[in-house]
């Protein structure tokens, strides 16, 4: 059994950290943790790009610089290679959303072959990430995913997405850079679902280089995994996978509630938190099939993998085993794994600040819904400050 002490050390977690940094994060968590603070920064803010007025700055030098690594790829460079010196690698991530055009869908493939070819180059960077929604439109995704008959102009739009994708999965397995496809709201799914096991069928017959996504907070993926190991298997290819809770609970319940059909989320946590470790077991009890990604800020179910690592003789530098945290948060759970010899990297999302804004936004709305997070980063933040001070 694994010390359940371990991200308790906070000299470690927070080491890049300077005395600033660290009273700037302590800060913003205090504000995060006020809901109706979050509701009113977040909409002055927007009215305030929207009108076009200088905000930009103070936005860069607070919230954005603690959850992005910068402005583009080689604004992200110093936060990547200060990392990697304590053992975290990167997964960049080109947090642009809401798109409609497709010069902006082109736009966005082209800026993840960047970041392939950049990976290519630097250890430091082993995964590349994209969102489904930023190589295509929402509403051809939901068509498919709903089975609906697609026009023409449709069908050409849906080749030109797959396009896209093929492209990213064949320069990833060209480079040996890991290509994770994120997912989304369950109602698009299907399509999403349904393309990336293609990928992985084309991609992965020697090894995990194509990563779909699992959203535990819903009840039925875990016998989707099984259903695909098994087709897998039939067919000669390996799998990949990133499993996180999911970050649309709201949405989906209300959703479901609107349209009179059962709702695709667990009934309460402890049922989410379940399926999340009954899938991690799975997946890890398979490794010779399946590779993992263990995308999640709970320090329960990290303490769990380690655990079941231990249990199964997995290394803990086993290539086939990630852990991963968003850049800004989590820093307890990622970097002392590091210390440990894990394999663990970071989302460090990166784009124009006025671009970045929903993502910001979400990262922020989480962070107040997520019962106990923010408590639990302003309670190691005050640690490390109170530490500092009698050094």
């Amino acid at each position: 059994m694994i010390d359940r002490q371990l991200f308790e050390n906070t000299k470690i977690a927070f080491q890049l950290k300077s005395d600033t940094e660290l009273e700037r994060a302590y800060f913003l968590f205090k504000m995060i943790s006020h809901q109706p603070l979050v509701r009113i920064g977040t909409a002055v803010t927007n009215f305030a790009l929207k009108a076009h007025l200088p905000v930009e700055g103070l936005i860069r030098s607070t919230v954005f610089d603690h959850f992005c690594g910068g402005v583009n790829e080689e604004d992200c460079l110093p936060v990547i290679d200060k990392m990697f010196e304590k053992g975290v690698s990167s997964v960049l991530d080109y947090s642009v959303e809401g798109k409609e055009a497709e010069d902006q869908f082109d736009n966005a493939k082209e800026k993840v072959l960047k970041i392939i070819r950049f990976a290519d180059e630097k250890n430091a960077m082993p995964i590349a990430v994209f969102k489904p929604t930023g190589f295509g439109r929402f509403n051809i995704y939901q068509k498919i995913s709903e089975g609906a008959k697609l026009t023409e102009a449709e069908q050409q739009e849906w080749e030109r997405i797959k396009d896209r994708y093929h492209e990213v999965c064949e320069l990833g397995k060209a480079c040996n850079v890991e290509i994770m496809v994120d997912t989304e709201e369950s109602w698009i799914n299907k399509a999403i679902d349904d393309l990336t096991e293609e990928l992985m069928s084309i991609y992965n017959k020697e090894k995990p280089i194509v990563y779909s996504t699992l959203q535990l907070y819903r009840w039925d993926r875990l016998d989707y995994l099984k259903s695909l190991h098994k087709r897998s298997k039939e067919t000669g290819f390996k799998l990949g996978f990133k499993i996180v809770r999911g970050a649309y609970m709201e949405k989906e319940r209300e959703r479901a509630a609107e349209n009179g059909y059962p709702s695709p989320i667990c009934n309460n946590k402890d049922e989410t938190d379940n399926n999340f470790n009954a899938t991690m077991r799975y997946i890890l009890e398979n490794i010779d099939d399946i590779a993992l990604f263990v995308g999640t800020h709970n320090e329960e179910s990290t303490y769990i993998a380690m655990d079941m690592m231990e249990e199964l003789k997995i290394d803990k530098s086993d290539n086939r085993v990630w852990f991963g945290q968003l850049y800004g948060m989590s820093d307890h759970i990622s970097f002392n794994l590091a210390a440990l010899g894990y394999n663990i990297a970071k989302y460090v999302p990166f784009g124009p600040v006025k671009d970045v804004m929903p993502y910001l936004t979400r990262r922020a709305e989480e962070n107040t819904s997520v019962e106990g997070q923010t408590n639990r980063e302003l309670g190691l933040l005050k640690t490390e400050r109170k530490r500092r001070k009698l050094d």
